[in-house]
């Protein structure tokens, strides 16, 4: 047990040096951790999403549909604007949606760099208004916006750091992997997520208020995912907030957030929309 502490608390003093010699500021003001570099993370996305697109394309699984196309467009581009405007590093970006036609799927995901994709089932089973699409869109871009697959691919690191250390001081190869999960997910993985969740949900509510959607929509928005949740982990151990303490929290901010309405709404910034052609 005495051999099994010590390569605890080395791997655990590993994990904290990497942590102090890699800490940023997200835009709402939460230390992150870095190993990754956000420029390191756009470029490995790029790669990443147009494989993904390619697969998407290959499997027939892009929507043809071009009134929807133009519809994410406009509403997206909007969103962009508002990042832009605040963040103007993003001005380079490779701005992008992907529409994946899979109705089964309520779903969105943002890469690092801009670069998105929405299911069709999110859009379908929930009936989304153009509001609500607004705070989803919001989100993702928020997501891209505070960096936070450079944090998880840094959290991702780390991982890889502590079995590296288990192995090379333990010939049981077998306590290495639980070894490592728990260093690395008490230490960083569920404190981060959780936090970056909430982090997206505040900025991502700005954003579209910014560019002009009620930001009332969000607690519709979230009404709606709360009868399309199955049965979910305790809230304590999930990354993800369920949807009845994003509604508490959320609904807290519409007031307050709701000043940020522009008299006119921004220009929609150009986005490209992967769709069936």
């Amino acid at each position: 047990m005495a051999g099994l502490s010590w390569i605890l608390r080395r791997a655990g003093w590993l994990l904290v040096a990497a942590l102090l010699a890699g800490c940023s500021t997200s835009p709402m003001g939460r230390q992150q951790f870095m190993l990754v570099s956000p420029g390191a993370a756009i470029s490995m996305a790029q790669t990443a999403y147009m494989d993904t697109v390619r697969q998407f394309a290959h499997r027939g699984k892009l929507m043809n549909d071009p009134l929807l196309g133009e519809r994410m467009a406009r509403i997206t581009g909007r969103l962009v604007a508002v990042a832009v405007q605040e963040y103007p590093h993003t001005a380079g970006w490779e701005w992008s949606v992907a529409l994946v036609d899979d109705a089964s799927v309520i779903n969105a995901w943002a890469m690092a760099g801009g670069r998105m994709a929405v299911f069709r089932g999110l859009i379908e089973k929930l009936r989304l208004s153009d509001d609500e699409i607004a705070h989803i869109m919001g989100h993702e871009i928020a997501h891209a916006v505070a960096n936070h697959q450079a944090e998880q691919m840094s959290m991702a690191m780390a991982h890889g750091l502590a079995i590296s250390v288990v192995r090379e001081n333990t010939e049981e190869d077998s306590l290495a992997a639980p070894i490592a999960n728990t260093v690395a997910t008490v230490a960083l993985t569920l404190p981060n997520s959780r936090s970056s969740e909430e982090e997206a949900d505040r900025l991502g509510m700005r954003i579209a208020t910014k560019a002009g959607y009620d930001p009332q929509a969000v607690v519709t928005l979230w009404q709606k995912m709360a009868q399309h949740s199955g049965p979910r982990p305790p809230e304590f151990l999930s990354t993800h907030p369920d949807p009845a303490s994003r509604m508490t929290m959320l609904s807290a901010l519409v007031d307050d957030v709701r000043r940020l309405q522009p008299a006119v709404p921004p220009l929609p910034y150009r986005v490209r929309i992967y769709s069936a052609k």
